[in-house]
Formats: structure tokens, C-alpha cells, sequence
């Protein structure tokens, strides 16, 4: 990743900081943006809070060239579909569809310039499986998936690859509250049948992949890193 700049969308936590780490130890030069400032990573940060700040404004001070762009903030709203408004349907397509949408607006210009670069987006598993309480997120992360497809095929001509990964549990701060205790962390590990849930590390690797020009001929995908979830019984 030498030579190479980042700019990476939510790295103060879980996978995005891991990102950040990783990024950061290959000599990538980082750009961060989000709420607050990532802690023990050295970047240039621009402070972003996606549902109030127009991206234009947040994000007008990046270079001139980017060879990647990492959107990373989303939500985990699991509740039963009657107890969902349409409110919280349009604040998790605000936070995972639209606020992707706005950073790639306000980027395209300086990615386009790179003459080969990475856009890596977030999905879910649990938009291939079809799960129970997951249909705000599962909606959110599906439209992820065509908006990575769809940019994808636009984008080719700039040699501009977009991809998605799509994990399943992982041990981030979002997701605690499903690994509150010895006894959910079991029920994790066990749905997955690689026996264990994963790690912001495990995610994080994958987009540092694809970031890579080791992942120069991979574009339009959706890859899962799930344990197996997504695919085997």
C-alpha cells in the first residue's frame, strides 16, 4: 500500500479502525472521517457526522488523487417488523445506502484521478440468508449491494473496482449487544460453522484485500467472510 491514499469513512471503531491499523502498517497514507479523531492512527481527519453534515462541506478538504475509499458506518436495528416505524427504516437507509452515496459523490473526483482505484462498501449476510428481525438492516444492506453492482459496471471504464464484503457476527461495538455474555457469545460461535464469530480483524483483512492491487481484477462483488454462515449448513 505504499503510495497509495485512503480515505477511510468511520475508523475510530470495530472494523474501520482495524482497517486503519492494518492500512496503516502496509504504509498507506490515511484520511479519516467520522465523529471523532481514531485513536493511535495517524491520518489527516475530517470530522463528519453523515446524518448532519452535508459530505460536500465535510469532505472538501481531500488531496487531489485517492486510490481508495472504505465507507464503513452502519447500524444493527433488530426488532420484529411491527415494532419497526418508517422511521427507522429511513434512518438505516440514511446511515448505510445514503451517506455511502454522499461519500463517493464528493470523492469520485479525486478517485477518478488515481486511474485505478478501490471503493469498498459493507453488506450483510444476512441479506443472502433472509433472518428474522433483520428486515430494516436487511432492506439498508440490499440496496448496498445493488448500489455496488450498479457502480461497479459505471465505473469499470475509470478503472475504478467497487466491491462489498458481507460479514456475519462480529465482535464489534455495535454488535455487543448481541455478545453481552458467556452465554451469547456460545450461541455466536455455534451458529457459524467455522465454530467461532468473527473479528474486526477477520473483516478488516478482506477490504485491505481488495483495496490492494493484488485484488486489481476483482470488481462487482459481493464477498461474504462469515464463518461459512452464508453458505454451508
Amino acid at each position: 500500500m505504499q503510495g497509495k491514499t485512503i480515505l477511510i469513512i468511520g475508523a475510530s471503531s470495530g472494523i474501520g479502525h482495524a482497517l486503519a491499523e492494518q492500512l496503516q502498517t502496509q504504509g498507506a497514507t490515511l484520511i479519516t472521517a467520522g465523529r471523532r479523531q481514531p485513536e493511535g492512527i495517524q491520518s489527516t481527519h475530517l470530522t463528519w457526522d453523515v446524518t448532519r453534515t452535508p459530505a460536500e462541506e465535510a469532505l472538501s478538504p481531500l488531496p487531489d488523487v485517492l486510490h481508495g475509499l472504505v465507507y464503513c458506518p452502519g447500524t444493527i436495528n433488530l426488532k420484529p417488523f411491527q415494532r419497526l416505524t418508517v422511521d427507522d427504516y429511513r434512518a438505516d437507509l440514511e446511515i448505510n445506502v445514503l451517506g455511502a452515496v454522499a461519500a463517493i459523490h464528493a470523492a469520485f473526483p479525486a478517485i477518478k484521478k488515481a486511474k485505478g482505484a478501490s471503493i469498498v462498501l459493507f453488506s450483510t449476510v444476512a441479506v443472502k440468508l433472509g433472518m428474522g428481525l433483520h428486515s430494516s438492516i436487511s432492506i439498508a444492506k440490499s440496496a448496498v449491494e445493488g448500489l455496488t453492482k450498479s457502480l461497479a459496471a459505471e465505473f469499470a471504464p475509470f478503472n475504478i473496482r467497487v466491491n462489498a464484503v458481507a460479514p456475519s457476527l462480529t465482535d464489534t461495538p455495535l454488535a455487543q449487544f448481541l455478545l453481552a455474555d458467556e452465554a451469547k457469545r456460545e450461541s455466536g460461535n455455534k451458529r457459524h460453522p467455522l465454530n467461532r464469530y468473527g473479528t474486526p480483524q477477520d473483516i478488516a483483512s478482506m477490504a485491505a484485500y481488495l483495496l490492494s492491487d493484488k485484488a486489481s481484477w476483482i470488481t462487482g462483488q459481493i464477498i461474504g467472510v462469515d464463518g461459512g454462515m452464508g453458505s454451508l449448513k
